[in-house]
């Protein structure tokens, strides 16, 4: 096993094509249950395995969402892919929280979005994914990139989408803010 990273709550380690995490017992069941819950949804890295304080999962090789966007043409699709697994967990009644600043959750692997670090997901009446991704969306660092790849988010417009799908999400609701991005 070789160290990868350290974070606030827990080591990451590799060893061949896994990623395994090690935290306290606690936590690696709850991060495991969810990866597992959302992997039949196709969201995460694949589950390998969970024991005691530490769970092994496939390691996701590429670059991290605002990397891939500065240096790639297929901007829209992937923004799109990521908006529709938020949508996912918002209707799993589950937030992740890093969502308005996913800089490190999300890794681009072979065009495909794998979201990542699912340690402090909650289960809410209200949850807030889609709503986060879009307040990223518009920050100014991801905002003046997408300006330069010629995708034009007006904050104002995505602002009014994003409020009425907070008030009802509905997938209508959702759908809106699928084809403003999509333009």
């Amino acid at each position: 096993m070789i160290f990868f990273a350290k974070g606030k709550r827990g080591r990451v380690y590799l060893e061949k094509d896994k990623a395994i995490k090690q935290t306290n017992e606690k936590r690696a069941r709850k991060e495991a249950n969810y990866l597992k819950l959302f992997n039949k949804y196709k969201i995460g890295p694949k589950f390998l395995y969970l024991r005691k304080d530490k769970f092994a999962y496939k390691f996701v090789k590429g670059p991290f969402i605002l990397e891939y966007i500065k240096k790639n043409k297929d901007v829209k699709k992937i923004l799109i892919d990521v908006l529709k697994q938020c949508r996912t967990l918002d209707k799993l009644k589950i937030n992740k929280l890093e969502m308005h600043n996913p800089y490190k959750h999300i890794i681009i692997n072979n065009k495909e979005p794998i979201m990542i670090d699912f340690e402090r997901c909650y289960s809410t009446e209200k949850p807030k994914n889609v709503t986060q991704f879009g307040q990223y969306l518009m920050s100014a660092k991801v905002s003046e990139v997408l300006f330069q790849k010629n995708i034009k988010i007006n904050k104002k417009e995505l602002i009014k989408f994003l409020k009425v799908y907070k008030r009802n999400q509905t997938d209508k609701n959702f759908k809106k803010i699928i084809d403003y991005v999509s333009q």
